[in-house]
């Protein structure tokens, strides 16, 4: 087996990132051997390339949903129907880790009852005590988890706002540092 080159070993792991740093200017550079090679940014870490897929991918299902009124994923947990990694659960919530984490710790806050709650923005009168029940529910998920003193509680409403299930959810995330601005 021939000796791979430092420089042949950086244009192979160039090539497997090639797709996403199709919108990043590269600049050639070429070495003392004479092998050319595109310099990128630093890519700090394979998760900087797998939050920026998982950004787009999330986008592209918040576009092609929309809120029917018809049953969901989530009715499907709650049904136990389809099986989830439960962190909590009682009459009236149940949370679960999300498949997709963007976090060490996320887990998902759910209604166990929708009651037309398929976004915040439906949000009425009658709501305030399941939405107070989710919140709580949140901060036994953060102490569960051991996350209380550092956690972060995102609601994603509509489209824009990235939703891409219609059945109110709250994300809890935790366990790294977060960021701000979060959007």
């Amino acid at each position: 087996m021939a000796a791979i080159s430092p420089s042949m070993m950086l244009l192979r792991n160039f090539s497997t990132v090639g797709r996403i740093a199709q919108s990043v200017r590269a600049s050639s550079r070429i070495f003392s051997t004479g092998e050319l090679i595109r310099v990128l940014p630093l890519i700090t870490s394979p998760r900087s390339i797998s939050s920026t897929r998982a950004a787009h991918n999330e986008e592209a299902a918040a576009k092609a949903a929309s809120d029917t009124g018809a049953p969901t994923i989530f009715d499907k947990i709650i049904a136990k129907e389809i099986p989830s990694d439960i962190v909590y659960e009682d009459e009236n919530v149940l949370a679960f880790r999300d498949i997709n984490p963007q976090a060490p710790v996320h887990v998902l806050v759910i209604p166990k009852l929708r009651d037309g709650l398929t976004t915040l923005g439906k949000a009425e009168p009658r709501h305030v005590e399941v939405l107070g029940q989710l919140l709580h529910a949140s901060k036994i998920v953060a102490e569960k988890e051991g996350i209380v003193d550092g956690f972060r509680v995102v609601i994603n409403n509509g489209a824009e706002g990235c939703q891409s299930v219609y059945h109110l959810h709250l994300h809890v995330l935790g366990g790294r540092q977060m960021k701000w601005p979060p959007g």
